[in-house]
């Protein structure tokens, strides 16, 4: 493993040793509970994202609010999934909406000790978009490709496709491809001037440089998958937070199973719900042909997808940027089946197959 990802893991279990001993010193859950044993206070991280669509309308409808009943909700918004993984480490959210490469790492770095997945939420909507006259994998020979964040869940499924082609990128942006990471809104505008030949994002980026700078798809990573199913966003909780708020937690879930029936049910309510609670976030709501191109590629369920958080974990191993994990108890579907069988649907698993 390379020095970079080794100061990576260091600054992160340092990071994750602060925080415990903070919180020995002082309180141990600042969500306080009430009389009947449920946390006053659920403090929820989301992301201003399409991909993080349930939380957005389920904040923005009053649905969790509605489910939370008495217990507060706190929402709170990242820009990605480290700072996420650090604010649940070090107790200022109980709970977030996540991709599946930093609640694997998150689960690495805390020996599988600070978080559950609990529920998935979002599946497909990434791809590899790139220039005209790009037409296959040895035509990025020599090109520049950006994604969202080194070892993010986009950069290791760019790294792990490029390694299958018989291509090469380090971490340092050398090469067969040189890899730049950059945010996804820098990544837009520099695909739009024509400073990086393409970028493996997440949607609404995808439709953005489809649509607005005559970007084609050159992978698009459901083809990758069995089913074209594989998990882009899912529902962790501190399991802290789990043992001692597990009525809250079951709270939590009957909001978000809401949320996911909501978008797959009244698809234009949910679209503009969703694009509301952007514009109110970012002060950017998308425009129309983005929003609709970006739903067509996106499927919200409470499935998790495990296997291809197995898999995800895998090729980040295969690429170098983790370290062999285990991952065995990463899941507690318990609480979400049990709400499922209520209501008379099938239960999800947590399998590798």
């Amino acid at each position: 493993m390379s020095s970079r990802i080794t100061r990576t893991f260091a600054i992160a279990a340092a990071t994750l040793v602060a925080a415990t001993a903070l919180s020995a010193c002082g309180d141990d859950d600042t969500s306080a509970a009430d009389a009947s044993g449920e946390a006053t206070t659920l403090r929820l991280g989301y992301f201003p994202n399409i991909t993080h669509a349930p939380a957005l309308v389920g904040v923005k409808n009053g649905l969790f609010a509605q489910a939370l009943g008495t217990t507060k909700l706190e929402a709170k918004t990242f820009s990605a999934g480290p700072a996420a993984i650090e604010a649940l480490f070090s107790g200022a959210i109980d709970a977030t909406y996540i991709g599946p490469n930093p609640a694997i790492n998150g689960w690495a770095k805390s020996k599988g000790t600070a978080l559950k997945i609990i529920a998935g939420s979002t599946s497909g909507g990434a791809a590899l978009v790139v220039k005209q006259g790009i037409n296959s994998a040895a035509d990025l020979k020599g090109k520049k490709i950006a994604t969202p964040q080194l070892g993010n869940t986009q950069d290791v499924a760019l790294r792990y496709w490029l390694k299958s082609q018989g291509l090469n990128a380090d971490q340092q942006g050398g090469g067969d491809v040189s890899i730049l990471p950059q945010d996804n809104a820098t990544a837009v505008q520099a695909f739009a001037q024509g400073s990086i030949d393409g970028a493996w994002v997440p949607e609404p980026n995808v439709a953005k440089m489809v649509t607005e700078s005559k970007g084609k798809v050159l992978v698009d990573e459901k083809t990758l998958w069995p089913g074209g199913q594989f998990v882009t966003t899912h529902l962790i909780v501190s399991q802290k937070f789990l043992e001692k708020y597990p009525a809250t937690v079951k709270k939590l879930l009957q909001g978000h199973i809401a949320a996911v029936n909501y978008l797959n049910t009244d698809k234009a309510a949910a679209e503009k719900a969703t694009n509301d609670q952007l514009a109110a976030l970012t002060g950017k709501p998308l425009k129309d042909p983005v929003l609709q191109a970006a739903f067509a590629n996106l499927t919200f369920t409470v499935d998790p997808i495990a296997p291809s958080l197995y898999g995800s974990a895998k090729h980040a191993e295969e690429v170098g940027l983790l370290e062999p994990v285990d991952l065995k108890g990463i899941y507690d579907l318990g609480p979400l089946n049990a709400l499922l069988s209520a209501s008379g649907k099938p239960a999800v698993n947590d399998s590798a197959a």
